[in-house]
């Protein structure tokens, strides 16, 4: 039977997915995948917020209102896979009990305000141009696996080179390659 992994967007959701599609298809043969939009999980009204407006509405209270639905939807254990927000909403659902394996995030700027870590094994993207990526000291401290990519923006997970190295490491961490 295959593992289950999920994947959590970024704070667009489902607006522009063509990009989540690079991991669904290079994952999917390994693994049981389901998809997620953050915003959806945080039950974003439909109508076209600005990227300011999404930051907002998920800082004031969607976070915690996709956590709680992560967490209502997900009960056996599985691997998250998640980008930018999705990030942080993976983080505090395993710190509230979400039953996973492994998580890695990738472009999880706002974890840079986290002083408790989920028990569990997991691994930190964040491109080396990211003005939000935690400092040398949070990562440090918080005692996680992390990689500084260095050349590359907050969006580097939008590309296929990376898509590629990251879906191979995921596989590899399962001996599935």
């Amino acid at each position: 039977m295959k593992n289950r992994l999920i994947i959590l967007s970024d704070i667009w959701g489902a607006k522009d997915v063509s990009w989540v599609s690079l991991y669904v298809d290079m994952l999917s043969n390994d693994f049981k995948v389901t998809f997620y939009s953050s915003c959806e999980l945080a039950e974003m009204s439909k109508k076209d917020l600005s990227e300011v407006e999404r930051h907002n509405f998920f800082l004031n209270g969607g976070i915690e209102k996709a956590v709680k639905n992560l967490i209502e939807l997900e009960k056996g254990q599985l691997t998250v896979l998640a980008f930018s927000i999705g990030g942080t909403i993976a983080w505090k659902a395993c710190l509230k009990g979400l039953n996973f394996e492994r998580l890695y995030a990738v472009s999880a700027t706002r974890l840079r305000y986290e002083t408790e870590k989920p028990k569990g094994e997991i691994a930190l993207f964040y491109g080396g141009k990211d003005i939000y990526k935690p400092n040398d000291n949070w990562l440090k401290n918080i005692k996680v696996s992390y990689n500084i990519i260095p050349q590359k923006t907050h969006e580097m997970y939008k590309e296929e080179e990376f898509a590629i190295k990251l879906c191979l490491q995921i596989k590899n961490s399962y001996e599935i390659v």
